[in-house]
This record gives C-alpha cells, structure tokens and sequence, in this order.
C-alpha cells in the first residue's frame, strides 16, 4: 500500500488553529450533542471555519462510529461517527483526527460536525 501524501500548511494553503472565545453548542433535534467553552477554530485556505469541540465535551453515547475513514494531506486521517436518528445526513456527519500530522496537532482529541447535519450556536462567552 502507498504511503499517503503529507502536505504543509503555507502561503498557497495556509491553515491555523486558535482558541474560540465563544461558548459552541451543537444540538440536533433539539438533543444537545456538544457544549463546550474550549472549542477551537480552524480555519483552512477557503473554506468556512470549522469548530472542533473537545471529545470530553461530546456526548460520546449518542454518536456511533462507523468504518469510514478519509485523508488530508494537511491533516491526516479522519475517522468517523454518526448521529442519533439514523437518516441518511446523519451518517458520517461527525469526523475526527486521532492522530493529526503535526500542523494541526491541537485538533487532537477533538470533534467537528458538519454544520448542514446538526445545528453548531456559537453563544457569547460568559
């Protein structure tokens, strides 16, 4: 088996990862999945930022991990979960990086939903 590219963050494909100051709560269907005031921005080249939610602040009972699994070159391995309810947008709407290239180390024991699958608030810190 080839080995997968491993590509770095820069100018042409900058990514960051920074503390939100926010309170981030996911929820779908009205069940609170994830609340947490230590969740993490990262933001990559184009694409909208994603928040990644720290795995103890993840209600880890109501998610079922699945066999699917994807790679970026920037980020690595993903592995992940699907949510209650068992329609077809609710598999494989959460992922994770167990084991993140080290760019991204901090998104390390951290989740992120797909934000069109479960609804992500971001609530004034306080």
């Amino acid at each position: 088996m080839a080995d997968k590219p491993v590509a770095i963050p820069g100018p042409d494909h900058p990514i960051t990862v920074e503390s939100n100051p926010a309170r981030v709560v996911v929820t779908v269907g009205g069940r609170v999945l994830a609340d947490t005031r230590q969740a993490l921005t990262l933001r990559e080249a184009d694409y909208p930022p994603v928040q990644y939610i720290p795995r103890q602040d993840v209600d880890m009972d109501a998610l079922e991990r699945t066999e699917h699994h994807t790679h970026c070159p920037y980020k690595g391995e993903a592995s992940y979960y699907s949510l209650p309810g068992g329609d077809a947008r609710a598999a494989n709407a959460v992922w994770t990086y167990e084991t993140p290239h080290d760019a991204v180390s901090g998104i390390k024991e951290h989740l992120a939903f797909y934000p069109d699958r479960v609804v992500i608030e971001e609530r004034p810190a306080g």
